[in-house]
């Protein structure tokens, strides 16, 4: 059980530290998409999607698996964030509603692509 909670501890510090580099390495587009954001939610839900697979087949480790899936991408992916980044273009202009909607669309269809990318790779003998 510590095991467990140490492993999501120092998974979450990890991925939270990846996830302040984006912010501070990624620039938004002209437009204001929060790219940063963007990329650390595709890159987490594709090393989500590459962790349950190899899970699945044994190749990771119970401790792994929690260190890297519910730690590491649990504290570098970020719902809120991206919840807000919409919120903060929507509240603009026409321009601003239809660039948060292209976010909206992107983070979702690319979030999708990852994890079945992630899980594909992950299934490969």
């Amino acid at each position: 059980m510590i095991n467990t909670i140490i492993f999501v501890f120092v998974g979450g510090a990890v991925g939270a530290m990846l996830r302040e580099f984006l912010m501070l390495g990624v620039p938004n587009l002209s437009d204001g998409i929060p790219m940063s954001i963007l990329v650390a939610n595709v890159v987490a839900s594709f090393l989500l999607g590459l962790t349950t697979s190899l899970y699945q087949k044994g190749t990771l480790s119970q401790g792994v698996n929690t260190l890297v899936a519910t730690g590491i991408m649990g504290g570098l992916s970020t719902f809120s964030s991206f919840v807000y980044g919409a919120y903060v273009l929507m509240s603009g202009s026409t321009a601003g509603m239809m660039s948060a909607l292209l976010y909206l669309a992107l983070s979702i269809v690319l979030g999708y692509i990852a994890v079945v990318l992630g899980l594909r790779l992950g299934n490969r003998d």
